[in-house]
C-alpha cells in the first residue's frame, strides 16, 4: 500500500464478523478529531443479543436479500450486504479524552451508539451524544443512547396509536392493562416503563423460568409463554365487559412468531400490538384471519429510526434518552442487580457472540457488557 492509499487517523479495535460465523477482533481507524468534535475513549459496551447474533449468523435480512434505499424494500434477486461486517453494537459508554467542541468537556462521561470500539471520533452534530449523569452508575449508561430510547419510543407509539400525534408519552398505558412478550432487556425495560407511566397493571409473558424470575424480582408479574397459552391470563386476568376481554395493549418484545400470536389473542378487541421485536423468519403462528380479523386489533412497528408520523421535532433521541435517565434514576440499582448479570472484557466478546450464535451456552447472559481499560 503506497503512502497515499495508506488510512490516517489514530488506529481502533472492533469487534466485527469476518464470514458467517465468525466474529472476531479487527483494527480499524477513525478519523482525528477537527473543530466541533472529540475524542471518546470507550470504557463499556452493552451487547445486544437479538440484532448482533443475527447479523454473526448471516439471519439479517440484509445478508440474505438486496435492499433498495429508494424504494424501501428487499428484493429476493437483489445483492446482500457481503462480509465483513466491520461493527456490531450500539450500547456505548466513554470518557472524553480530548476535544474541539464546547458541547462536550474534557473528562466527561457520555453514551453513544457506535459499536464495539476502543475509541471513537466523535461529532455531536451528526449524531447524538448523551451526557451520563453524575448520579447514574456510569456502566448503565450502555442503556441511554439507544436501547432506552427504543422502549420509551415503543411507549410513544402506543400514545399516538391510542391518542394521535402530539399525545402525551403516557396516554398509550395510563390507566391501562398492558401486556408485555418477552423478558429479555427491552421487555423487562419496556415492562418497568409502563408501570413508572401509570399502566393500571403490567403482566409479562416468557417463556424461561429464570427469566420470569428476573421479571418477579423486579416487581412484575410473570406468567409462563411455553406452551404459547399465557394469552388465556390475559383474558382471566381482565374483563371489561361481556365479550370484552384481555390487554389493551401488548408490547411484542421478542423476535419470534410465537409471541405475536400470544399477543394478538391476549388483546381486547380493537386492542393494540406495538412490536418491537427483530424477526429474522417468517410468521407462520400468525394467523391474520383470527382474532386479529374477528376483534379489529392493530399492530404498529415501533423501530427505533423513527418516532411515530407527526411527532419527530417534540421527540429527537434526547429527548428518548432523558426518559430513560428518569427510569433509571428510579430503578438503576434493580436494573444493575437483575439485568447486568455478566460483565467481561471487550477481548472476550467474540468468544461469547460465537457461544450466543452458536447457542452453546445452556444460561445466556440477559445482558453482557464489555469493559475497556481506562484511558493511560
Amino acid at each position: 500500500m503506497t503512502s497515499r492509499n495508506r488510512p490516517t487517523g489514530r488506529r481502533v479495535r472492533t469487534i466485527g464478523v469476518s464470514e458467517p460465523g465468525c466474529p472476531v477482533l479487527l483494527d480499524d481507524v477513525e478519523p482525528e478529531p477537527g473543530p466541533g468534535q472529540a475524542w471518546v475513549h470507550t470504557l463499556w459496551s452493552g451487547i445486544s443479543a437479538g440484532t448482533e447474533v443475527a447479523l454473526v449468523r448471516g439471519t439479517d435480512p440484509h445478508h440474505r436479500m438486496g435492499w433498495d434505499p429508494e424504494q424501501r424494500s428487499f428484493d429476493p434477486g437483489g445483492l446482500p450486504a457481503g462480509y465483513p461486517v466491520l461493527g456490531l453494537g450500539y450500547m456505548e459508554v466513554g470518557r472524553v479524552t480530548e476535544s474541539r467542541t464546547g458541547v462536550l468537556a474534557e473528562g466527561q462521561l457520555v453514551a453513544l451508539a457506535y459499536g464495539h470500539r476502543t475509541g471513537r471520533c466523535a461529532d455531536p452534530a451528526q449524531r447524538p451524544v448523551i451526557p451520563v449523569p453524575d448520579d447514574l452508575d456510569p456502566l448503565l449508561g450502555v442503556y441511554l443512547a439507544q436501547m432506552g430510547p427504543i422502549c420509551v419510543n415503543g411507549l410513544l407509539h402506543a400514545a399516538a396509536a391510542f391518542a394521535g400525534p402530539g399525545a402525551p408519552l403516557d396516554a398509550g398505558v395510563r390507566g391501562r392493562r398492558v401486556l408485555v412478550t418477552g423478558a429479555g432487556v427491552i421487555g423487562l425495560i419496556t415492562a418497568m416503563l409502563a408501570v413508572r407511566h401509570g399502566a393500571a397493571e403490567v403482566l409479562v409473558a416468557e417463556p424461561s423460568a429464570e427469566r420470569r424470575g428476573v421479571a418477579a424480582a423486579l416487581g412484575l408479574p410473570a406468567v409462563d409463554d411455553a406452551d404459547g397459552q399465557a394469552w388465556r391470563a390475559a383474558k382471566d386476568r381482565w374483563r371489561a365487559g361481556p365479550g370484552d376481554r384481555g390487554a389493551d395493549v401488548a408490547f411484542q418484545c421478542r423476535g419470534h412468531d410465537a409471541a405475536l400470536a400470544t399477543a394478538l389473542k391476549a388483546l381486547r378487541p380493537q386492542g393494540v400490538v406495538v412490536d418491537l421485536g427483530f424477526y429474522q423468519a417468517g410468521a407462520e403462528r400468525v394467523r391474520l384471519g383470527e382474532e386479529f380479523h374477528h376483534n379489529g386489533l392493530s399492530v404498529v412497528c415501533a423501530q427505533i429510526s423513527r418516532v411515530p408520523r407527526g411527532m419527530a421535532g417534540t421527540w429527537p433521541r434526547t429527548a428518548l434518552a432523558a426518559v430513560t435517565v428518569d427510569l433509571l434514576r428510579e430503578r438503576g440499582d434493580d436494573v444493575r442487580r437483575h439485568l447486568v448479570t455478566d460483565v467481561l472484557p471487550f477481548e472476550a466478546g467474540p468468544a461469547l457472540l460465537a457461544d450466543l450464535a452458536g447457542r452453546r451456552l445452556p444460561s445466556p447472559p440477559l445482558q453482557a457488557v464489555l469493559r475497556f481499560a481506562e484511558p493511560g
